[in-house]
């Protein structure tokens, strides 16, 4: 839910955008310009005022409340035990990553060997854990922002490493659009941040282009796979060849 503080920051924007003073809203409501000053600085409102302030000012309530919760802080992370609780259910997993790709109830459902009262008991359960805010007639939205990762070294890329790696690199990375590498180099420490920055910002244009192509129908798009790993690292069998 939002916070009375966001609604009202909408609302104030609203206002703003179509003109509307304090002082005149003061005198649409029958009330002194104070008490709608005081109304807004003490950051609550009740909720039969509020409707009656988008009723005389022709902003839909609606509206702002919808504006409201979708202004809400995100994180950008999942805390340690909400992770656990996903791995210790692989369904449920499944089902977080299908809604961190924006995946509608009928799309699973088309996909999956899975339930409709399955998938709802699913989604309920990650509204429980905070990862989404289940909506009416089974709809959703997520509760965390667009530069969500997993927590390093945490249960989920435990899992991923365990039951995930060996399954990616089985591919052949020939198809279009795929690509392999493994590039070896010596680099100082300055340099070594500057590419982990730049791999921040790659990983941000995916989050822009996924967000982008979700607009585009369902059988336009195909589930692709970023993974991307950057360290201080040799091959154990070379390391072994080393002079001491």
């Amino acid at each position: 839910m939002s916070s009375p503080e966001q609604v009202l920051d909408v609302l104030r924007a609203a206002l703003r955008a179509t003109g509307i003073t304090y002082k005149s809203l003061a005198e649409r409501i029958g009330v002194s310009e104070s008490s709608v000053k005081r109304m807004f600085g003490q950051k609550d409102m009740a909720l039969s005022r509020l409707a009656q302030i988008c009723q005389v000012t022709g902003i839909a309530m609606e509206d702002v409340l919808r504006r409201a919760a979708d202004a809400r802080p995100q994180a950008d992370a999942l805390t340690l035990p909400q992770e656990t609780s996903l791995v210790a259910n692989p369904r449920l997993l499944l089902m977080a990553i299908c809604c961190l790709g924006h995946w509608s109830l009928e799309q699973v459902l088309e996909t999956y060997r899975l339930t409709e009262t399955e998938c709802i008991k699913l989604l309920a359960e990650l509204d429980r854990l905070g990862l989404i805010e289940l909506k009416p007639l089974n709809r959703y939205s997520l509760r965390v922002s667009n530069a969500f990762r997993w927590l390093p070294d945490g249960p989920v890329q435990r899992f991923f490493r365990e039951h995930v790696v060996a399954d990616y690199f089985a591919g052949r990375f020939d198809r279009p659009g795929e690509a392999l590498m493994c590039l070896p180099a010596r680099l100082s420490s300055a340099s070594a941040q500057e590419l982990a920055q730049k791999i921040e910002q790659l990983a941000g244009e995916l989050a822009r282009l996924h967000r982008n192509d979700r607009r585009l129908p369902p059988h336009e798009r195909d589930g692709y796979t970023l993974l991307v790993g950057f360290r201080s690292w040799e091959f154990a069998a070379f390391t072994a060849l080393r002079r001491g």
